[in-house]
């Protein structure tokens, strides 16, 4: 068994991460390359970094070792509806000399099995989209939202910048002082917090520094969201405790009251150090007490495990699950919405956990859910179809 070796590809927007490991648990190799979506940079591109990130885990192993592989990719329902796309990244996978199959799957799942190897329970995602998922029998059941920036997201990073501008523009409407939110936004937009004598011409000066960008760039605002909470700022208190209950409530379309099926906390919204993840977590524990809280940890590792648990020498596939899959660090659970937002607001002072980004950089691409029902496609390099 340890001289099997399985590959996970952890494939997003901005990096593409690949491991090899071997069945005891033993990390053989790993690679880092460029972004390998190929939804946003193209099929001979995103093939070009998978496979550098092939090379690179692969540089001390011979590849006739692997057994087996996993794609968890941004896009995934794209790439298999795209032959051109399929062919570039068989390619890839045979320029790296390996001739096992390989499946893909959507990064939802992913980041579902890198929090728990239960076969069924549900997968948040909030990063710049948000999108909830049931998952039954480690494929893709039912989602809930990850509908888009423009239908959508209700909850997520762009959710959060858009509110933000829009109290903003409320304010300004009204002839009122913005709040120290509001000046934040005010700055990041303008350049200053001077509010011109007509209102009216600040609100156009914002309105056009929001539409010169493309829309799902007022994710960047969400720091400023967080930051303020932290500080107690109450409109961005309030923002983060509306969000929390848009989040949950996305869970409840799919998730039935009184579930006791693990619920997994993905993108870097509710794995980070943000009061969006404690007020998340708190929504959840209350709405589903008895249900286990994780946190979604290392996607390559997941994604190999994915890989590894249908060889027949695997009867245990929990078992390799903690072999092969780093633990996520938790984190605590905040007061509920229903504290009040006083009490939400004190919360959100509290220290929690230091050097973890506000919003991750690795996107999940929450708007492309894989076409097939499982969520995944397994194939066998050098085919088509």
């Amino acid at each position: 068994m340890s001289d099997t070796v399985v590959l996970g590809l952890d494939v997003g927007g901005t990096s593409t991460r690949a491991t090899a490991l071997s069945l005891d648990g033993t990390r053989l190799g790993a690679g880092r390359a460029g972004g390998g979506n190929p939804t946003s940079h193209g099929a001979e591109r995103a093939a070009a970094e998978l496979l550098a990130a092939l090379r690179a885990a692969l540089a001390d192993i011979d590849p006739h070792r692997v057994r087996a592989g996993v794609i968890g990719l941004a896009g995934a329902g794209r790439l298999l509806a795209d032959p051109r796309g399929r062919d570039a990244f068989d390619h890839a996978w045979a320029e790296a000399g390996l001739r096992c199959p390989y499946a893909v799957h959507g990064d939802a799942l992913v980041a579902y099995a890198s929090g728990t190897a239960a076969p069924d329970g549900t997968v948040l995602v909030a990063g710049t989209g948000a999108i909830a998922a049931q998952v039954r029998d480690l494929r893709l059941d039912r989602t809930a939202d990850g509908h888009g920036w423009l239908l959508g997201d209700a909850g997520s990073g762009f959710w959060l910048g858009r509110e933000a501008v829009r109290r903003l523009l409320t304010d300004l409407d009204r002839a009122e002082t913005p709040g120290e939110l509001g000046r934040r936004v005010l700055a990041e937009l303008t350049g200053t917090t001077a509010v011109d004598a007509q209102p009216r011409a600040t609100a156009g000066a914002v309105v056009q520094a929001v539409t010169r960008r493309p829309p799902v760039e007022l994710a960047r605002l969400a720091p400023l969201v967080v930051s303020s909470a932290r500080d107690g700022e109450p409109a961005a208190a309030a923002l983060i405790a509306e969000a929390a209950a848009l989040l949950a409530e996305s869970v409840s379309r799919i998730r039935p009251p009184g579930a006791t099926e693990p619920v997994v906390l993905g993108g870097g919204l509710l794995t980070g150090d943000t009061p969006l993840a404690g007020a998340v977590r708190a929504e959840l524990a209350e709405r589903w007490p008895g249900a286990p809280l994780h946190g979604a940890g290392d996607g390559a590792a997941a994604a190999a495990w994915l890989a590894a648990r249908d060889l027949p020498e695997v009867t245990d596939p929990a078992a390799l699950h903690t072999r092969l899959v780093p633990p996520p660090p938790d984190l605590p659970c905040w007061p509920p919405r229903r504290a009040g937002p006083a009490a939400l607001a004190a919360a959100l002072r509290r220290p929690l956990l230091s050097g973890a980004p506000w919003v991750s950089k690795r996107r999940f691409d929450t708007h492309d859910v894989p076409l097939a029902a499982s969520g995944s496609s397994r194939r066998e390099p050098g085919r088509s179809g």
